[in-house]
């Protein structure tokens, strides 16, 4: 016999899913912006996966980010298989011992994006790292955290906008 409550969760947790990689195929789409390294994207699924780490705890971010990653490998290829698991699991990591340690009204959602995002170019950085064995990939660390700073303040501001419908859903 199925148990209500555990349906309902996972059925919430597959609609986040689902939007999620909406977010994310919708982003691989987009043409590059020039002036920006080399695949920056704003990081719109992100919005979704700090909201599951926030209301569902460590194990749904982490679900999330993954299914991401593995998202990604089936439809960009390994490399980006890759960069996205290492970019995804900092920044979950990153992001839940921030909202361990600090209370997360102390930064507010923009600050606790910005931290995440930064990292999240960090691990991304560290997984080009692991599959080209080039220390340059660092070189694009200033641009990355510039950028990282610009996105993480967005989607903040839109996980903040987004965040009473989510929770009246979810």
């Amino acid at each position: 016999m199925f148990n209500n409550k555990y349906s309902i969760k996972t059925a919430k947790f597959g609609m986040l899913l689902a939007l999620s990689l909406s977010l994310s195929f919708l982003e691989s789409i987009l043409p590059p912006v020039p002036f920006l390294p080399p695949g920056a994207k704003l990081g719109l699924s992100n919005i979704v996966t700090m909201f599951a780490v926030i209301n569902g705890g460590l194990p749904s971010g982490l679900l999330i980010a993954v299914l991401k990653s593995v998202f990604a490998g089936f439809t960009r290829g390994f490399s980006a298989f890759i960069i996205s698991l290492c970019g995804g699991v900092l920044s979950i990591f990153t992001l839940r011992l921030m909202l361990f340690f600090k209370d997360r009204k102390l930064f507010g959602l923009a600050g606790v994006s910005v931290i995440s995002a930064v990292f999240h170019n960090i691990g991304q950085l560290a997984g080009a790292f692991v599959l080209t064995g080039s220390i340059y990939v660092f070189g694009y660390l200033p641009s990355l955290i510039l950028f990282g700073i610009i996105a993480g303040v967005i989607t903040g501001a839109v996980l903040k906008a987004v965040m009473p419908a989510l929770e009246k859903i979810m």
